[in-house]
């Protein structure tokens, strides 16, 4: 008879690997000229700022772990995190949502796909508004913010290979993840994930901004609110100037379709629905 041999650990001597042999996990730490390098920093920021400063930032975790792992931990993070932001929707104030497979999938491809012979962590990034994961290194090969979503290409093809080798693989090939979060960021209604190429990273913002056009979204408010003021008008069209959101307002009044509360102005100003004159009140 043949006796039976343990199951080859299918992780051994692949790269950026050190897991217990009972375990078989890509770990998330790495050796760089002899120094351990921790990979994932999540700061949350209470501002909408593009340049936040240093009194924006509310909390920071630094996250390490098996790579298998620390996929789900750091999703699960920045979903703990999300519940406690409100945001003005064109629904109401809501939490702050985002489809959780465009969360999955851009946060699995800054692990598998970023560049591990720099040395640096991958920073998860919270705003009031958006959602940005900076992943250290340039894309791969011939990959470019235009064509990375037809683009099947790997730096770390091994580390791809193994994670596909899981029964719940958290990884799709370059390209396939993306176009996953950009459809359900779509289904949502919400606007695309911007793709950004700096000078030693890959900047993936995640916008908390509708599809509709801004007058179409402040008018999508009215139809559940008696007046919108300019501050949640820039929350729900992402328009971050306070003059820009008036020229939508003059907009739709001009349109006929929106006047300025009688009696609130200055910061309190606000603005709904066009009420009809005496004189447009047709008869009985």
């Amino acid at each position: 008879k043949r006796s039976r041999q343990p199951p080859r650990n299918p992780l051994k001597k692949q790269p950026c690997v050190e897991q217990p042999p009972s375990l078989g996990l890509l770990s998330c730490r790495t050796q760089n000229q002899g120094l351990d390098q921790r990979l994932l920093r999540i700061a949350r920021y209470t501002t909408r700022d593009d340049d936040p400063e240093r009194d924006h930032l509310d909390q920071s975790w630094t996250l390490e772990g098996p790579l298998y792992i620390l996929i789900k931990e750091t999703v699960a993070k920045i979903t703990e995190v999300m519940t406690a932001i409100n945001v003005w929707t064109t629904k109401g104030l809501k939490k702050l949502t985002y489809p959780a497979e465009a969360i999955w999938e851009i946060v699995a491809n800054a692990f598998i796909h970023r560049d591990y012979s720099i040395s640096d962590d991958i920073q998860i990034l919270i705003f009031d508004n958006r959602i940005e994961v900076v992943s250290p290194g340039r894309l791969p090969g011939y990959v470019t913010p235009q064509n990375i979503l037809e683009s099947r290409y790997s730096r770390n093809s091994k580390i791809v290979r193994t994670l596909a080798r899981y029964p719940d693989a958290p990884n799709k090939d370059l390209g396939e993840g993306l176009n996953t979060a950009f459809q359900k960021m779509k289904e949502w209604k919400l606007k695309p994930p911007i793709i950004e190429e700096e000078a030693h990273a890959v900047k993936v913002t995640i916008p908390h901004i509708p599809l509709a056009s801004a007058t179409d979204a402040i008018l999508e408010f009215l139809e559940t609110h008696e007046e919108i003021t300019n501050r949640q008008a820039r929350e729900i069209t992402g328009i971050k100037s306070e003059n820009a959101v008036k020229n939508e307002f003059y907009k739709l009044r001009d349109l006929g379709k929106l006047e300025m509360v009688p009696d609130k102005k200055g910061s309190a100003a606000a603005w709904r629905i066009k009420q009809p004159s005496s004189q447009e009140v047709l008869p009985l």
